[in-house]
Order: structure tokens, then C-alpha cells, then sequence
């Protein structure tokens, strides 16, 4: 797999968004390596919860996916691989990070999404995606994809 430059796209609705999604979930269920990590940037009601929905479906997961605000961490079947969908939202500083424990979901062999990645500082080796989320003046969506292989 060879590494792409950014892929920006622009999505007018919730189900674009959905679907671009999806389209990320659907190249990591083919070909992608064992801990991968997605982070979603974006502001708050960018589309973070609908992107990691289209990537769940993508993975082939047909069961609801909710953000984990509350409870942080959520795992899903996904095959073969578990698909871990974090929530940040709520987490101020690294001490309470690194009190999450998730250093061993990140270096497990499944998927991990992220929702506001920004917060988390990832220095170990393993593929990021990185996708950002920035609101446009016509009420859409900019969406910027880096990292992600072909």
C-alpha cells in the first residue's frame, strides 16, 4: 500500500458526510495493516459521529453506532478486528488521558476512530489517518484526508 497525498473533498449534507465515511471504512477492511488509528478533527457539529458511522459501515458493522461521549471507549465486532470508537470530548489535560488507558487499544490489532484526535499526541508508529472537518460558508463541509492508503 502507498501512502496518498491529502484528499480533500467538500459534502452538502449529513448523508455526504456519511458516505465519505464510509468510503474510508470500506479501503480499511481490504487492505489496511493491524492498528490502524483515525483521528477526526473538527469543530463541535462538524459531522465527527456521522464520519465514524460511515466508517463502521464501511468495516462491514451494521450494529447502531453512538458517540461515546459519555462513556469514552466503545467496541464493535468488525469482522475479524474490533473497531474501538473513542469520544475525547470530555477529557481536559494528559493527566486524564493517560488515565484512560488506551495505550493498548492503540496498539492492538484493530481499528481505532477517534473523535476530537487532536487531543491525543500519538508518537509510536502505526498508520494515522488524519481527518479534518472544517465548516464552509455554504453550511457544508471541508473535509481533508491524510495518510490514508491505497
Amino acid at each position: 500500500m502507498s501512502t496518498v497525498a491529502p484528499a480533500r473533498q467538500h459534502s452538502t449534507t449529513p448523508e455526504e458526510t456519511f458516505s465519505i465515511g464510509r468510503d474510508i471504512g470500506a479501503r480499511l477492511a481490504v487492505g489496511s495493516p493491524d492498528g490502524v488509528v483515525v483521528l477526526l478533527i473538527g469543530p463541535l457539529g462538524a459531522g465527527k459521529t456521522v464520519m465514524a458511522k460511515g466508517i463502521a459501515l464501511g468495516l462491514g458493522i451494521s450494529e447502531q453506532i453512538i458517540s461515546p461521549t459519555y462513556t469514552i471507549v466503545s467496541e464493535y465486532a468488525a469482522g475479524t478486528r474490533p473497531l474501538h470508537h473513542v469520544d475525547l470530548y470530555r477529557i481536559e489535560g494528559q493527566d486524564q488521558l493517560e488515565n484512560l488507558g488506551l495505550e493498548d487499544i492503540l496498539r492492538g490489532n484493530g481499528i481505532v476512530v477517534v473523535e476530537w484526535g487532536e487531543k491525543l499526541a500519538l508518537s509510536d508508529g502505526g498508520q494515522r489517518i488524519r481527518v479534518s472537518i472544517a465548516l464552509a460558508a455554504d453550511g457544508g463541509r471541508d473535509i481533508s484526508i491524510e495518510g490514508l492508503s491505497q
